[in-house]
């Protein structure tokens, strides 16, 4: 299918707050922590507020385009966007929303954000009791009476049927954590930072939900991140090299959720229509991306996205995450270049972004060598997922 919108929006600025632990950033609030990450992003870009006039998050963000524009004294609100459903699967797709609103004349300069404070609002991750679980168009009152009730035990589900139908190991799970972890030693705002971790760290780490051991797991933290999207034509007079979006897509296939019992293909990171629409709208194939970003909720989902992208064949992933072929320098795949919600921080996958961008200005700290095109992957296995494809 051809994309008319193929290199008509760029990213121009990206901003974030500092990375930590959920609940140790108390002094100041999500919202102020979203505004933070904004201003920063329209500083880096060589913008200001009076330049914005648009805003799109995903995963129900709790910081609203109307109250963001009245903190930053935005003159007027021309686009406010959210995308359904929960987790990471969204965060392509407010970039894609952002690239459509410009390129369409509907606004002229979008942030797309995520901002997380769970230390004060709650953790994503945890399960909480409740008196009553009644039907609200999502899943829950089919699974919470059974114990599935948080995401380690959903997805566990998943692997373990991975696992059996491909004979998948947990230590080639470990090895996407491993990658990930000796990327953020090289990155000073990673959260585990100082912290490198071996597979035998991994193998020998408390299994949370069979399979799922500990360093399978994202991490829950706080802090925000934003990028600046404008115009193609509008990027050529700002203050960095603009990345060019190739191409997005966003949805999802038959029967997708998070606990995808009715779909048939109960093995899945939910790509497999998303990521054929991606590269058919980019005009590129698996092999012409040089680094990717792909979301790590679990490894298993992680390991699969790879699989559904068609870096390797199903039941392959395995064996492609072996032997450094997804570390920095010399892998023929580097992913999660700056620790990935593993080991960078876990802002909803929105720092992979960043990440993504970094790459294609040359400012990574694994910079990979002659790196043009990157991908995006946010939030496998959730009931929406999205992708993008960035250039140089």
């Amino acid at each position: 299918m051809a994309w008319e919108l193929r290199d008509k929006a760029c990213i121009v600025g990206i901003g974030e707050t500092e990375y930590k632990r959920w609940g140790q950033i108390m002094d100041r609030s999500e919202f102020q922590l979203g505004c933070e990450a904004i201003l920063k992003a329209l500083d880096d870009a060589g913008l200001t507020t009076a330049d914005l006039d648009g805003f799109c998050s995903y995963s129900m963000d709790r910081n609203t385009g109307s109250s963001l524009a009245a903190a930053l004294g935005i003159p007027q609100l021309r686009f406010s966007n959210m995308v359904w459903e929960g987790g990471g699967g969204g965060g392509a797709a407010s970039i894609m929303n952002a690239a459509m609103a410009v390129a369409s004349g509907t606004a002229n300069v979008v942030v797309a954000f995520r901002a997380l404070c769970q230390g004060q609002s709650g953790r994503f991750g945890q399960s909480r009791a409740a008196g009553v679980v009644s039907g609200t168009g999502g899943q829950g009152e089919f699974t919470i009476p059974f114990g599935l009730m948080n995401p380690p035990s959903n997805y566990a589900m998943r692997a373990r049927r991975y696992m059996y139908e491909y004979g998948i190991t947990s230590r080639q799970f470990g090895h996407i954590s491993v990658a990930a972890y000796k990327h953020a030693q090289r990155n000073p705002r990673a959260v585990m930072y100082g912290r490198p971790l071996t597979i035998e760290d991994h193998q020998s780490s408390r299994i949370i939900v069979d399979p799922l051991h500990l360093y399978d797991c994202c991490q829950e933290n706080d802090g925000a991140a934003a990028v600046v999207i404008t115009t193609a034509e509008r990027a050529r007079d700002l203050k960095q090299r603009p990345v060019y979006i190739m191409g997005a897509a966003q949805g999802s296939g038959f029967r997708s959720g998070v606990f995808a019992g009715s779909r048939p293909d109960f093995v899945s990171a939910s790509f497999t229509t998303v990521a054929r629409d991606l590269y058919a709208r980019a005009g590129v194939n698996p092999k012409d991306i040089d680094v990717a970003q792909i979301y790590e909720n679990f490894t298993p989902m992680t390991m699969m996205s790879i699989e559904e992208h068609g870096f390797c064949k199903r039941g392959e992933g395995g064996a492609f995450v072996e032997n450094g072929r997804i570390e920095w320098p010399d892998g023929e795949l580097p992913i999660n270049t700056s620790g990935g919600n593993l080991a960078e921080a876990y802002i909803h996958g929105f720092e992979l972004y960043i990440e993504c961008v970094r790459q294609m200005r040359g400012t990574s700290t694994c910079q990979v060598e002659g790196a043009e095109i990157g991908l995006c992957a946010g939030g496998p296995g959730t009931e929406y997922v999205s992708d993008v494809i960035m250039r140089r």
